[in-house]
């Protein structure tokens, strides 16, 4: 019998061959992210990584791409302050933290054009937005919609209509608390004259009307200087001070202001950091001293001066002319990192302790800016 034998491998062959079997061996373990790792502990390692950074994990691989869109990791990933809705020339924009990149989020919010043909965003907290949505540009006596939607996930709710009379001093609020997932509440009132609040709840899918328990004459800031933490609504009034009703409309208080907070200071307003209420102003006009107070005693209500800087200082400048304006806008909630805009030509951030400070945007286009933070749970009642 015959047999045939192969010729001997050249060199050249011998090379090509370990070459092509190391680009296999490559793709194999490109296959598998972080090598031979089980799947159930690279999900429990993923889970824990801030959701910044599984969007640059998402360009090693077309693997990790589809691990770190999986919505069980995104859904329990950590997350943080990813940017700011605010209102500029060409209506609401975003802008990311960093002041880089791509925007994180569609200011626009196109999924819900598919259903509405005017979307006005009213509220941001947390990962969820409120908006007025109308499904005719004729709508009949200005018929519109409040809706909830999650950016994340491009979900969202069409509330029932609320028994509030629509006015231009009708103002919504959104309640939503990362941390519980389950449920939200939206307060409509009027900023005026008011005895009664409406509650929508998304526990019960239906508005309730509760006498007011706050004193008779109490006047809210137009605005969005309101803060949803621990479960209670916080608005600023032009007392000043701080008004709070808790989800239910059970528990209703009014929170001072720092004494010296009061008189001369100009652009009061509040905000959240690491669970604390937190207050800020700007005094002396001229000198433009920002000063910043956390409600750390929230029990009675003791407020502690927590930083204070020269605005000019932070800018660069010298000394204040007539028609500039400066504004904090913001406070991170987990860093003692504060966020102020000149109105024309900046935007920054400050680290209240390392004293350094970032350009995020050379545009002062941040006039009603609402931080951002994404959540990746399913909204807690039935939406679309």
């Amino acid at each position: 019998m015959v047999q045939s034998r192969s010729p001997p491998l050249s060199p050249t062959t011998e090379v090509s061959c370990e070459t092509r079997k190391k680009q296999k061996q490559e793709g194999e373990q490109e296959q598998e992210p972080l090598g031979s790792l089980p799947e159930g502990p690279l999900v429990e390692i993923l889970s824990r990584v801030p959701y910044m950074s599984l969007c640059r994990f998402k360009c090693v691989s077309k693997p990790w791409l589809a691990l770190c869109s999986d919505h069980q990791v995104r859904k329990r990933s950590p997350q943080t302050l990813s940017g700011f809705f605010h209102c500029g020339t060409n209506g609401v924009q975003f802008c990311n933290v960093s002041g880089r990149g791509p925007p994180m989020v569609d200011p626009y919010l196109p999924f819900l054009w598919k259903r509405y043909t005017i979307i006005i965003t009213r509220h941001c907290c947390g990962g969820l937005v409120l908006c007025k949505c109308w499904k005719s540009c004729h709508s009949k006596n200005n018929e519109y919609n409040l809706v909830v939607c999650n950016p994340a996930i491009e979900k969202w709710i069409e509330l029932p209509h609320c028994p509030i009379e629509s006015s231009y001093l009708t103002k919504e609020y959104l309640g939503f608390d990362p941390a519980d997932p389950s449920r939200f509440v939206v307060y409509a009132l009027h900023l005026r004259e008011f005895t009664e609040v409406t509650i929508y709840s998304s526990d019960t899918g239906r508005w309730t009307t509760v006498q007011s328990g706050w004193v008779e004459g109490t006047s809210l800031v137009v605005g969005f200087e309101c803060v949803f933490v621990n479960g209670t609504m916080h608005l600023m009034t032009k007392e000043p001070s701080v008004v709070t009703v808790d989800t239910e409309g059970n528990v209703w208080r009014e929170i001072y202001m720092p004494e010296n907070m009061t008189g001369s200071c100009e652009d009061i307003s509040i905000g959240q950091s690491q669970g604390c209420l937190y207050a800020w102003c700007i005094g002396n006009l001229n000198v433009c001293q920002l000063a910043v107070w956390a409600l750390e005693d929230y029990a009675s209500a003791n407020w502690t001066l927590k930083h204070t800087v020269n605005i000019l200082e932070l800018f660069g400048r010298h000394c204040r002319k007539k028609d500039e304006f400066y504004k904090m806008f913001a406070i991170h909630p987990d860093r003692n990192l504060i966020f102020l805009t000149d109105g024309k030509e900046k935007t920054i951030s400050y680290d209240m302790d390392s004293r350094e400070v970032h350009v995020i945007s050379t545009s002062g286009e941040f006039r009603d800016a609402q931080p951002y933070i994404p959540c990746f749970a399913e909204l807690p009642s039935d939406g679309h």
